[in-house]
């Protein structure tokens, strides 16, 4: 069995074989941890690109960029257009794809102007036995995966991130605002405003890991199981109710079970 240090030492080699790079970074631990890697081992000849639209959380896009510059990681911040395109605006189970397609489409043609052989992305080598339509788009335009080259799964990124004193070592998954919309429902600036800011409501209240589901007119509110007892205190259910309802939905509902997602692992 191939050990940790190992996958690491791997990943840098992968990594020292690449003239330049362009990394797909989100602030999440999987491009965090690739981007912070690959600064160490190439320099200046890699450059963080952080895509920016209204389906990314302004406090996301915040501290995507704290880290970046904490740890002095060169990064660009791009516009992407995903919801100027039909195909992502019909809200299908391929969204991801659309998404990353422009997301890619974009990246090329900064390296094509700038002179960067490699493009490259976060996934690992667990996400590499899922169905995820964002793989497709990477394979379009032979986006590199360094981190699933090595071998290394979302728990051996992890700890390697811990064990280099990052941040994002324990951040909980962020899927982007579009992704609290059930397929098949159009997805507009204005529901993800909506989103935001009813999750900022939770987030006021200290809950950690959390989801606002977009309903049309109905919001349904989901927390991890073992917050829920505490969502589910009536004083609490009456109070997020009337901040929520304040952000533009007629009900809300909460769910007793709990959300049960990719966040949790």
């Amino acid at each position: 069995m191939t050990s940790l240090a190992e996958k690491e030492q791997q990943l840098r080699e992968l990594l020292r074989s690449l003239p330049k790079a362009l990394i797909a970074y989100s602030g999440g631990v999987d491009s965090a941890y690739l981007l912070w890697v690959a600064h160490q081992e190439l320099g200046s000849r890699v450059l963080g690109i952080l895509a920016d639209s209204p389906s990314l959380k302004r406090q996301e896009l915040a501290d995507s960029q704290l880290f970046a510059q904490t740890w002095q990681l060169p990064l660009r911040v791009i516009a992407t257009r995903e919801l100027e395109n039909p195909a992502y605006q019909a809200n299908p189970l391929n969204r991801c794809f659309h998404c990353k397609h422009e997301l890619f489409d974009q990246m090329q043609r900064i390296a094509l102007l700038e002179a960067y052989p490699a493009l490259c992305y976060g996934e690992n080598a667990d996400d590499a036995g899922e169905l995820r339509p964002g793989q497709k788009a990477a394979q379009e335009f032979r986006v590199l995966a360094p981190l699933r080259e090595a071998g290394l799964s979302k728990a051996d990124i992890r700890a390697l991130a811990r064990a280099a004193g990052l941040s994002v070592a324990d951040k909980t998954a962020q899927p982007c605002l579009s992704s609290r919309i059930p397929h098949g429902l159009e997805v507009t600036p204005e529901k993800l405003q909506q989103i935001e800011k009813a999750e900022a409501v939770l987030e006021q209240e200290g809950f950690r890991i959390f989801r606002v589901r977009h309903h049309g007119e109905r919001a349904l509110v989901l927390v991890s199981p073992e917050e829920t007892p505490q969502l589910l205190k009536p004083d609490t259910i009456r109070r997020i109710a009337i901040s929520i309802q304040s952000c533009g939905f007629q009900q809300v509902d909460f769910d007793p079970l709990g959300y049960r997602g990719a966040s949790l692992r």
